[in-house]
């Protein structure tokens, strides 16, 4: 009898170690944000305020060259845009930035991640950089957002890039509501191994060799700012989808939109839809990318990005 109970008691201790260490291997706590500066920022200059917001911009080529605006989509920032960033800098004014709460831009203020919050970002940055017309180009929600101020301020969008845009709503969501985040999703605050994010990564590359290690770095690290992970949950609680049909067919800059045949997240074939609604925009689509064909596949589509914004 006494041999049972010790053995109960070892066999919890061991299942309670267990528990510990999973837990210690699995809490992973915010950066500090000067860390991350110090390996992310190119230049003291690039923290800019703008507004209400604290902003990490990079602003290159000439001053009184055409200007492009870059946006990028959910949980990523501005170095996605790196190689297309560095070919359009030649003959464009190239403004990329970290919406709030991603990269190295500090959370919103008013914690207040909605779409009309970032058109209000957008006219604030566009005014303060002396810019009054620019071509948009935005990924992924960063599309949304694009196609979204593209419709609403025309006199300010030259061109429009929709690189895989969002903005349909998916089969089983529903226009006009808020979309059920699980609450498990919240863990994330606490726990987010380096490991677990390259499996939530992967799904995003055509060629799985693409994500590569110091690639899966930077986007761990930049996910560990303070504020990043509840920003980033906030904005998926804050999103309502309204239907985009009547808003794309209000667009008058000439569209071009960019996808990955192999985009297992957005498919390719909801291109159809934005073709069919946005007045005579085209598509290129590029064999073997997937979600992300501007770093996937920057330089096969580069050139084509480059001969349309001139």
């Amino acid at each position: 009898m006494r041999r049972s109970w010790l053995s109960w008691r070892l066999a919890l201790l061991a299942a309670l170690l267990a528990v510990l260490a999973l837990g210690a291997w699995l809490w992973t706590p915010d950066q500090p944000r000067s860390t991350l500066e110090a390996r992310y920022l190119a230049a003291p200059g690039d923290l800019v305020q703008v507004g209400q917001w604290r902003l990490h911009v990079r602003d290159s080529g000439p001053r009184d060259a055409p200007v492009v605006l870059m946006l990028h989509g959910f949980g990523a920032s501005l170095h996605t845009w790196e190689a297309w960033a560095q070919g359009l800098s030649a003959t464009h004014r190239v403004i990329r930035f970290d919406w709030p709460g991603h990269g190295l831009s500090e959370p919103d203020p008013a914690n207040d991640y909605t779409d009309a919050r970032s058109l209000q970002l957008m006219l604030s940055l566009m005014d303060q950089f002396g810019v009054a017309r620019a071509s948009v180009v935005g990924h992924s929600i960063g599309g949304r957002i694009g196609w979204t101020f593209a419709s609403r301020h025309p006199g300010r969008t030259a061109r429009l890039v929709l690189v895989a845009p969002d903005g349909f709503a998916s089969p089983g969501f529903e226009y006009g509501q808020a979309a059920e985040v699980p609450a498990s999703l919240g863990l994330m605050r606490h726990a987010m191994p380096k490991a677990v994010l390259r499996m939530s990564l992967e799904p995003a590359y055509a060629d799985p060799a693409f994500l590569t290690d110091e690639l899966t770095t930077r986007y761990h690290d930049l996910l560990l700012a303070p504020g990043a992970r509840d920003a980033m949950l906030s904005r998926l609680r804050q999103t309502v989808l309204t239907d985009p049909r009547p808003w794309l067919a209000r667009i008058a800059a000439p569209t071009l939109l960019v996808w990955g045949e192999a985009d297992a997240m957005i498919p390719v074939a909801h291109a159809q839809d934005y073709l069919g609604a946005i007045p005579g925009s085209r598509l290129l689509s590029l064999p073997g990318a997937g979600h992300l064909p501007q770093e996937e596949a920057a330089q096969a589509s580069l050139p084509a990005v480059l001969a349309f914004l001139r």
